[in-house]
């Protein structure tokens, strides 16, 4: 294991009004961190690890979201999510069961209605790849779990150190990453550095500067992430 799994970040336009959306959405608390940001932290949650940054960013969003939460709800349908402001982009059909949502900033997210004997989780991180099989086993290289390949060509991990949801789940979709992703996962290393990573596959975009004191790094798909040094442990 290299790496734990920290926490995630979504990109805005407008970091207030896009954390209150999800904020309300996970019924969680808006936090100003001061700097023009935000961070939303569901209530009751146990980890810093389900919460969401939400960092301005000049550039709006271009294309599909790549990485995205799904939502399992409770209720028949999605009413109380298009009442806190999502937009309806595709209700079920003979294709899908679920309903495929945008937050008000254009991302997509998906809202699936949960069996009363599910033994999931409300939410799970979805990433669409090119090869999921591969995705997965790399990425339970770095943060640990077990990977395992659907007949329905997905593929999952389960158990990965860090991560506060039961399923991380990467999704077969025939194009290619060509922007960069909205929404990100960041980690932290067990090593000082990330030189482990580099050499396991993973490319280096940014090291840490008078701006930033983290690297970013993309895995073998070209998916972004941060990675910072590990925690003090006193």
């Amino acid at each position: 294991m290299l790496a734990r799994f920290k926490d995630l970040c979504l990109d805005a336009s407008d970091p207030h009004a896009l954390g209150g959306f999800w904020a309300r959405i996970l019924d969680g608390e808006l936090i100003d961190t001061g700097d023009g940001d935000t961070r939303v932290d569901p209530r009751g949650a146990v980890s810093r690890a389900e919460s969401i940054w939400v960092n301005r960013v000049p550039e709006p969003r271009t294309v599909k979201t790549r990485v995205h939460l799904d939502l399992r709800l409770p209720e028949a349908d999605p009413a109380v999510l298009l009442d806190a402001g999502a937009r309806l982009v595709r209700e079920p059909d003979s294709e899908i069961d679920w309903w495929v949502l945008a937050d008000p900033d254009g991302n997509q997210f998906c809202a699936i209605p949960m069996e009363s004997n599910a033994d999931t989780g409300p939410f799970e991180l979805v990433v669409d790849s090119a090869d999921p099989a591969a995705q997965a086993a790399w990425w339970a290289g770095i943060v640990g779990g077990e990977a395992k390949s659907s007949d329905k060509g997905y593929a999952a991990i389960t158990g990965a150190a860090g991560f506060p949801w039961d399923y991380w789940v990467f999704d077969p979709v025939p194009e290619r990453k060509t922007a960069k992703n909205r929404m990100h996962w960041d980690v932290d290393l067990t090593d000082p550095d990330p030189t482990a990573l580099i050499r396991a596959g993973a490319t280096l975009l940014r090291e840490p500067d008078d701006t930033v004191s983290w690297w970013v790094l993309a895995d073998p798909e070209g998916n972004e992430f941060c990675a910072f040094p590990p925690r003090p442990t006193s």
